[in-house]
C-alpha cells in the first residue's frame, strides 16, 4: 500500500500513515542500500528557486542510495528568470513562462523537486503557493517539495522522525515551537509545517509560544496550546523547537525583536531536560545560545542527518508509484 495519497509530496496531508513513513525513514538509515537499484534508469530535477544546503545534499544522497541520478539546477545563478502568472505580459524582466519550462522538466525527469521561497511582499501571492502549483499544473510529473513559500515538509518528516528516534517513554511527549529573535523577516513555512506535522502526527502535546501578534495562520497551528509566555511554555518540556517567524496577520513584519526570547540553558532548567531543535542554519546567540548549541541537550547535527532519510523514504514511495510492479 502507498504510504502517499497523491503522486506529490507538498504537505502533511499527502501521507497516508505517517508512522509507517518514519518507519521506513528508520529502516534506510539502518540499512541505506537496501533499495539500491529501485530507482535506477531513473532521474530527479532538482530545481532550486533559492540556496539550499541540508535539502539540496541529503536529497541527492537520497536519491543516489535509491540509484537514481540526481540533477541540480539553480534557477536563479544557470537559468532564465521564470514568468509564473496566467496571461503575463513577459515585456519585463521574466524571459521564459513555467507553461514551456515544466513540461520540459517532464519530459527530462521522472521527478521534479522544487524550492521556492515566499517573497514575503504579498502574503495572498505567497500563501496562494503559486510556483510549486503551477510546476504540478504543468509538468505532468510527481512534484516533491524542497519547501516552498508556507511549508517545509521534508525538514518536518525528519523532525518527526528525530523525535520518534530519540522518545523512548510510553507517554505523549511534550513538544513547545518557540519564536526566536532574528536580524531579518522570515518566512513562516518551517514553523507552519512543524505545526502541521505535529497536528497530523498527533502523538505529541503540542504548544506554540511567542511574542503577541506572532500568531501563525490557524490552519496550520489547528488546536496547539498557544502561550505568549515562553517560560510558562517550557515547563515540563520534552523537546524545544527555536525558530524566528516574521508576523503573519500584519504580514512579514519585524514588531518584537527581544533578545530574552533566545534559548538559553537557563530558560531549560524548567523543561524535562528537553532536547533542542533547530531546522538549520542557526544564528548563535541570536537564536540560540552556544552553551544550548554546545550542550547535550542539542539534537540539530543528528536531526539534520536525518534529512537523507526523511528524503529516501519519501523518494522511495514516488518511485514505487511510478514502478507499479515493483512491491
Amino acid at each position: 500500500m502507498s504510504l502517499l495519497k497523491t503522486k506529490n509530496f507538498i504537505s502533511a496531508h499527502d501521507v497516508t500513515d505517517i508512522n509507517a513513513l518514519v518507519a521506513k525513514a528508520l529502516d534506510y538509515k539502518a540499512s541505506p542500500f537496501k533499495d539500491k537499484t529501485l530507482g535506477a534508469g531513473k532521474r530527479i530535477g532538482c530545481l532550486f528557486l533559492n540556496p539550499s544546503m541540508r535539502t539540496r545534499l541529503s536529497t541527492q544522497i537520497a536519491a543516489q542510495n535509491l540509484g537514481m541520478e540526481p540533477i541540480i539546477f539553480n534557477v536563479g545563478s544557470e537559468g532564465w528568470k521564470l514568468e509564473f502568472e496566467e496571461e503575463a505580459i513577459m515585456s519585463g524582466s521574466t524571459s521564459e513562462h513555467v507553461k514551456e519550462a515544466a513540461p520540459i522538466m517532464g519530459q527530462y525527469f521522472d521527478i521534479l523537486a522544487i524550492r521556492t521561497f515566499p517573497s514575503l511582499a504579498n502574503k495572498e501571492d505567497d500563501y496562494s503557493e503559486l510556483y510549486v502549483n503551477q510546476f504540478i499544473k504543468y509538468s505532468g510529473i510527481p512534484v516533491l517539495s524542497l519547501e516552498t513559500a508556507t511549508l517545509h515538509p521534508l525538514q518536518s518528516l525528519t523532525d518527526v522522525i528525530t523525535i520518534k528516534e530519540t522518545f523512548k517513554e510510553k507517554r505523549k511527549p511534550k513538544v513547545v515551537l518557540t519564536w526566536a529573535p532574528h536580524v531579518k523577516p522570515l518566512p513562516q513555512c518551517v514553523a507552519n509545517s512543524f505545526s502541521q506535522w505535529m497536528n497530523a502526527w498527533g502523538e505529541v502535546d503540542f504548544v506554540v509560544t511567542h511574542p503577541e501578534d506572532y500568531e501563525l495562520d490557524p490552519a496550520f497551528t489547528g488546536n496547539a496550546t498557544i502561550l505568549h509566555d515562553q517560560n510558562a511554555a517550557l515547563k515540563d518540556a520534552d523537546y524545544v523547537y527555536v525558530k524566528n517567524w516574521s508576523t503573519y496577520t500584519d504580514y512579514a513584519k519585524i514588531y518584537n525583536n527581544d533578545p530574552s526570547w533566545m534559548l538559553t540553558l537557563d530558560k531549560l532548567a524548567a523543561t524535562n531536560n528537553a532536547k533542542v531543535m533547530h531546522c538549520l542554519p542557526v544564528r548563535r546567540n541570536v537564536e540560540l545560545s552556544d552553551e544550548v548549541l554546545d550542550s547535550p541537550h542539542s539534537i540539530v547535527t543528528r536531526e539534520a542527518g536525518n534529512r537523507v532519510w526523511a528524503a529516501q523514504a519519501v523518494l522511495s514511495e514516488l518511485i514505487d508509484q511510478l514502478n507499479p510492479v515493483h512491491h
